[in-house]
């Protein structure tokens, strides 16, 4: 596992919207051959698409060859509700860049049968061949999508009920009202996460300190689901500084030496992870 630690979000930002793009460009996708990105929601990617929407008005990318699943959808919020994670993925990516609509895949929280458009997501994910590289965010309690404290590390897509927690901290999206907040949402389990060829995960932030050291300096543990990235042959996760100041001093020095080893060896322009 790759920990990599940069200044602030913005330089957090960039660096992973590079990589994205360098993964993309080294992977060359076609109509017949796609790109399968895995993509989140909140606070945490939205400088990454700010970035990426650079890059494809400068002609630097495209995603018309490009297929995304998002890794959850609140339960009962109509899909139009500004706080819907379909119309946070228009607002911030998908309507300024050249993404086919019948590329984007994106939890439909309002399904008659919510068990059923589980299913049905996870066999679309296998349909395509899997999911080539998945980003994500965590929660201050180390939850990655919303698979919550105790969730299970094998867990496939379903109904999650989301934690008092989890509500609190989104409830600044709907006007500071945790009434307003929905209690249950469809998300991407640990195991479909964890079965991307790539998982790359962001942590900004003094308030996800700990749940970056429980992540990197101790055991993989379903209390904070974003460890099993542990587990994972090809697993970074990106940071700032605030985020490590939970970390001890000999762990945030050792991963900045493999850095600069790193960027000796291949140049800090070739950014992309070779096993």
């Amino acid at each position: 596992m790759r920990l990599v630690i940069r200044q602030d979000y913005d330089a957090v930002s960039y660096h992973v919207a590079k990589y994205v793009k360098e993964r993309i460009k080294e992977f060359a996708p076609t109509a017949n051959n796609p790109f399968v990105l895995g993509l989140p929601t909140g606070s945490s990617p939205v400088g990454v698409y700010r970035n990426l929407v650079k890059f494809h008005q400068a002609g630097e990318l495209s995603f018309k060859h490009i297929v995304t699943f998002n890794m959850d959808e609140y339960v009962g919020l109509p899909r139009d509700h500004p706080e819907s994670y379909h119309s946070f993925m228009w607002k911030h990516l998908f309507k300024h860049v050249d993404i086919l609509p019948e590329n984007v895949h994106i939890l439909d929280g309002n399904a008659k049968d919510l068990d059923l458009e589980c299913h049905r997501f996870e066999e679309k994910i296998e349909a395509v061949g899997g999911i080539e590289l998945f980003l994500g965010g965590i929660g201050p309690d180390g939850h990655i999508a919303f698979n919550e404290p105790g969730s299970s590390l094998n867990s496939r897509t379903r109904v999650k009920t989301l934690a008092y927690e989890t509500i609190v901290a989104n409830a600044r999206f709907f006007d500071n009202d945790i009434t307003k907040v929905p209690n249950l949402a469809l998300t991407v389990g640990v195991g479909t996460v964890m079965d991307a060829r790539e998982v790359c995960v962001i942590i900004t932030g003094a308030h996800k300190a700990l749940a970056l050291a429980k992540c990197i300096e101790e055991g993989v543990n379903h209390m904070w689901t974003v460890s099993a990235i542990q587990l994972h042959p090809r697993g970074m996760v990106v940071c700032d500084e605030d985020a490590t100041l939970e970390l001890h001093v000999k762990t945030v020095n050792y991963f900045k030496s493999i850095e600069k080893v790193h960027e000796q060896l291949i140049g800090s322009d070739n950014m992309v992870f070779h096993e």
